[in-house]
């Protein structure tokens, strides 16, 4: 089996955690590039937002994770009953959120679906894998914010319509265009041509767990 998470080493982020919301059931933050959500199995992977945040708030828990490379907003709950009820809203699917991305090359259409089931990979693990018989059903929208040069890279508003990992890095690739930065799901130099993963979770609208209001926050993107 491939060693690729046993041996990886996160390396470490100064960058810090910015709050964006605070009561007393939920906690909005902007989570940092190159900083995990939860702490990894190997100790030297300690740091992570979930070992940063528990200092201050002992009982938080991640309503939700983002991929280590990417940034944007994170919502974590304080408590058990906000925390069973940001959980439902995630499997029911009543949680809308949005990433902005640069991908490699010129997508052709303005907007579309891309619909391809994602499923385990275990000889490549963690590498996940299409595959329409085994593999769970996944969708993604994705809008064309604008068309760069130098080098030709697409800018895009992705919507996810369902939430399977790494869902919009094999996503993208599977229509041709790979995220920049991403060093699992790449093609040519499309790692190499930017520092970090250029993934940013840039909107996030769901229910108050305890007042039903339905809250929408932004995160602007830095890049």
């Amino acid at each position: 089996m491939n060693k690729l998470i046993d041996d990886f080493i996160a390396p470490y982020c100064a960058d810090k955690i910015d709050i964006l919301y605070q009561d007393d059931d939920i906690l909005l933050i902007s989570k940092p590039s190159g900083l995990l959500s939860l702490s990894g199995k190997n100790p030297l992977n300690k740091d992570s937002v979930h070992f940063r945040m528990v200092q201050k708030f002992p009982s938080i828990t991640l309503a939700h994770r983002l991929d280590f490379g990417t940034s944007g907003i994170m919502l974590l709950a304080l408590n058990k009953d906000a925390n069973a009820n940001l959980t439902k809203q995630f499997q029911n699917r009543s949680v809308k959120k949005t990433y902005i991305s640069e991908l490699l090359g010129h997508i052709t259409e303005d907007s579309g679906i891309i619909d391809a089931a994602i499923a385990k990979d275990p000889e490549n693990f963690p590498v996940l894998k299409l595959c329409e018989k085994w593999g769970k059903s996944a969708q993604s929208q994705f809008d064309v914010i604008s068309r760069l040069t130098n080098p030709k890279r697409s800018r895009v508003l992705f919507t996810p319509l369902t939430g399977r990992t790494h869902q919009l890095r094999i996503h993208s690739l599977a229509i041709g265009h790979p995220i920049l930065g991403c060093d699992l799901y790449h093609c040519d130099n499309s790692t190499k041509l930017a520092p970090r993963l250029l993934l940013h979770a840039a909107s996030l609208e769901f229910d108050h767990p305890s007042t039903g209001q339905r809250m929408s926050v932004t995160s602007p993107c830095p890049f």
